[in-house]
């Protein structure tokens, strides 16, 4: 049993942050709230979402697991208006999903979730960590966009940087340790990454959102951030690009 009801906006963001990655995914929903881990057809990128009962304005619910084509739910969700409140009820019977936007209904068949295994996250210990407004890396990764297809995050004890070097042209934006929200970070750490996963990544995180960044050397990127007021958490966790003689 699962019935919900939420406003627009925090469906919207969930629905973001995962279809990012996944056209389907498996949602774990218990009496505190919604949980979901996925990880992207490449194996290249992973989400871990968490979602509290709390960010949802009446919220009833039993252990059960719902296969969602997230594509198609967010599809849908475009219809509906910021602030406007959305329905949803799971019909057991018929094995959908019912989304209720205004006067509109769309009954989602669900998918078999027999196939699809939750992935482990990784016990990373990366050495850096970067605190900063979601802001402050955007105009960097837009002027990167055109340049190459890899982007370099670097950290040391001062400053926070990207590099994007292409055949010609180069984009590099530097913070200060002053500049950011927090720099903990005693070597020089450095790590290359496939620019589209990291630009769709960091386009999915909600404006004025801050970002936690943990860093290593040829190590994958952990970057964590608040949804919907803190009532929910996620963790993107993306795989470095090794070059070869780098």
């Amino acid at each position: 049993m699962f019935q919900a009801r939420t406003k627009a906006d925090t469906l919207k963001e969930l629905v973001t942050i995962v279809s990012t990655l996944v056209d389907e995914a498996k949602f774990t929903i218990d009496k505190e709230g919604i949980s979901l881990r996925a990880v992207d057809p490449a194996h290249v990128a992973m989400v871990d979402l968490k979602l509290s009962k709390d960010a949802f304005d009446s919220y009833e619910a039993e252990d059960t697991e719902l296969g969602i084509d997230v594509a198609k739910l967010d599809q849908f969700l475009r219809l509906a208006k910021a602030g406007e409140p959305i329905d949803l009820i799971h019909d057991e019977e018929k094995r959908r999903l019912n989304v209720t936007v205004g006067n509109t209904t769309k009954k989602m068949s669900l998918i078999d979730t027999t196939g699809m295994s939750e992935p482990k996250v990784p016990n990373l210990s990366l050495p850096a960590k970067v605190s900063l407004k979601i802001e402050e890396i955007s105009q960097g990764i837009k002027a990167s966009e055109s340049v190459s297809d890899h982007i370099a995050l670097t950290a040391t004890a001062d400053f926070f940087e990207i590099i994007c070097e292409g055949d010609t042209d180069q984009v590099q934006m530097k913070l200060s340790k002053d500049q950011l929200i927090a720099l903990d970070c005693e070597d020089k750490v450095k790590s290359l990454f496939p620019l589209e996963y990291f630009s769709n990544m960091m386009r999915a995180v909600p404006p004025q959102s801050k970002l936690d960044m943990f860093l290593g050397n040829d190590y994958p990127v952990k970057i964590e951030f608040n949804i919907s007021g803190e009532k929910g958490n996620v963790t993107y966790l993306l795989a470095p690009r090794i070059e070869s003689g780098d």
